[in-house]
């Protein structure tokens, strides 16, 4: 998971380094007050009902999970539903899942300041998913796996192996969790007037409880609401703003003068930020690292009954994922129509390049109750669909990969393996919690860390990728292998912090359009690099976990 939005959804942790050239300047120029009201949500009691409502549903799912499930406490039950669940829900809960808040915030930010390059990735996808389905499903469905990482020691016969695949997946895993609670809590924060420590708190306990009672089941099921939510909040958006803009086509064409429409890229520079082939070769890869050799994405596949349904789950799969990316895309379009003669951000009333959404929320469609909460909802209904699975997962591999082996543990029934499974849910939630709150303490720290991640996370997929396709590799060469990529890509990330590196140029932006009372900003020098992180570059960084 933390693939896939580590490799490209941008953690839009925009501002987890932040410009320092801009903040500079915003420092010396005064914000008018009014338009730092205008980046404040004033919550309704309908917003306030909507959110609310949807974290209650949300335990609710956990509990009645909890209490349909209670005479079959088995850890088959609870990891992996009695490997009887109905697709339909699986299917969501998959794509739910897969999708992060951060690729609500991030991928809209991208479109907005790169273009819609990066949207070619999906062409990309196509072949990763049919290599997915006919090659990768197989070989884990038929061993009737529970942690992916045993394949590693059946294939190699090396618990040492297994052993560091299981560390780098929690620690990816975790640092993921923490990054994925706070970088859409930071972004919302600035807008809505929700603290940081009160949102984190909030959706960590939330999703601690119901993952901790309800076990995989609790997560699927309140993944399917989460993800109606997290497609029907953003659609809604993109919708009222396109008729209040005079249509699609008139949203198509803003953007086209402003020179955001672009997808074939054919320069094959590996100095340009995005091209067709780049962007293809990442969604091949997106979908092979972070579906195929995911653990809460095996662990949806092995609930379903038969690998054809399961092998069947990965095109309905590929099918939601074109329709979520086209709809956060074209968000990201109808932003810049929006505010093509007065950025928001260069103009002083964002500070943080991820918070264009949220900002065109409250700015246009604050006048309509409950819209602002929908659209809360669907954020945090993303966060809540990604740490549900994390954390399940890594409750999963510990028992599976460190515990359930050893004389102790072994001897236990299965109802108190369950409990014990429960327990380490709880310690999941609680590392994640911490993990965020660490996050927001790290600042420039947080960035150096989720560059290692991706240097872990491609060597992992190698060596599942050499498992599964090169029979003539050893024990002994997947350690050496595996070992040597992972030094190499430690070091390529520490010499990237090191030695520096240039920041993209994004796209022209305009304040012309601006009210009288940003003028003064007119004469300002505004650098023309997003040096802020985007919640794109997080996703593009980590591919893979």
């Amino acid at each position: 998971q933390c693939c896939r939005d580590w490799c490209f959804y941008s953690l839009s942790s925009t501002d987890l380094i932040p410009n320092r050239l801009f903040q500079q300047e915003m420092e010396t120029t005064e914000m008018p007050e009014t338009e730092k009201e205008q980046a404040i949500v004033r919550f309704s009691s309908m917003d306030y009902t909507v959110f609310i409502l949807m974290l209650v549903v949300s335990v609710a799912i956990g509990v009645i999970s909890a209490i349909r499930s209670r005479d079959k406490a088995t850890t088959q039950e609870y990891l992996l539903g009695g490997r009887a669940m109905s697709p339909v829900p699986v299917a969501l809960s998959l794509l739910g899942g897969w999708i992060s808040a951060i690729s609500i915030l991030g991928k809209p930010t991208e479109i907005y300041f790169f273009g819609t390059q990066l949207a070619m990735a999906l062409l990309g996808c196509v072949p990763g998913c049919i290599f997915v389905g006919l090659v990768i499903l197989p070989t884990f469905y038929q061993l009737k796996l529970v942690s992916i990482n045993e394949y590693i020691q059946i294939r190699f016969g090396s618990r040492l192996l297994r052993t560091l695949t299981t560390l780098c997946l929690l620690l990816t895993n975790v640092i993921y969790m923490g990054v994925v609670l706070y970088a859409p809590t930071l972004a919302l924060s600035t807008v809505t007037g929700i603290s940081i420590w009160a949102s984190t708190l909030t959706m960590g306990i939330i999703c601690t409880f119901y993952i901790t009672i309800g076990g995989v089941r609790a997560v699927v099921y309140t993944d399917v609401l989460q993800t109606l939510i997290m497609f029907g909040g953003v659609l809604a958006v993109v919708i009222i703003c396109c008729v209040d803009l005079g249509g699609v086509d008139n949203v198509w064409d803003i953007a086209l003068q402003g020179g955001r429409i672009k997808f074939f890229d054919l320069n094959t520079s590996l100095y340009e930020r995005h091209t067709l082939l780049s962007t293809m070769v990442y969604g091949c890869y997106l979908i092979v690292s972070d579906v195929g050799f995911n653990q809460s994405s095996y662990q949806r596949f092995a609930s379903l009954k038969t690998l054809q349904t399961a092998q069947r789950l990965v095109l309905f799969f590929l099918i939601g994922l074109f329709l979520l990316w086209i709809v956060f895309d074209f968000s990201g379009l109808v932003a810049f129509a929006t505010y093509s003669k007065c950025d928001p951000l260069t103009s002083g009333r964002i500070s943080k390049p991820d918070q264009i959404i949220p900002f065109l929320v409250s700015d246009k469609l604050s006048h309509l109750s409950g819209m602002s909460g929908v659209f809360v909802a669907a954020v945090y209904g993303g966060v809540l669909s990604t740490l549900s699975s994390c954390g399940n997962s890594c409750a999963c591999v510990i028992w599976e990969d460190f515990l359930k082996d050893r004389p102790y543990y072994h001897r236990l029934s299965d109802a108190k393996a369950t409990n014990i499974i429960k327990l380490l849910s709880v310690g999941s939630g609680l590392a994640a919690i911490i993990m965020s709150l660490m996050v927001e303490k790290l600042g420039s720290i947080h960035h150096v860390a989720s560059s290692i991640l991706s240097a872990i996370s491609g060597p992992l997929s190698g060596l599942f990728i050499s498992g599964i396709c090169m029979p003539w590799v050893s024990a002994q060469g997947a350690i050496v292998g595996f070992l040597t990529s992972l030094v190499f890509s430690v070091w390529v990330v520490i010499g990237k912090f090191l030695r520096g590196g240039g920041s993209p140029a994004r796209l022209p932006l305009s304040i012309e359009g601006c009210s009288g009372n940003l003028t003064h900003f007119f004469n300002t020098t505004v650098n023309n690099s997003l040096t802020n992180i985007l919640l794109t570059d997080v996703h593009l960084v980590n591919i893979s976990v």
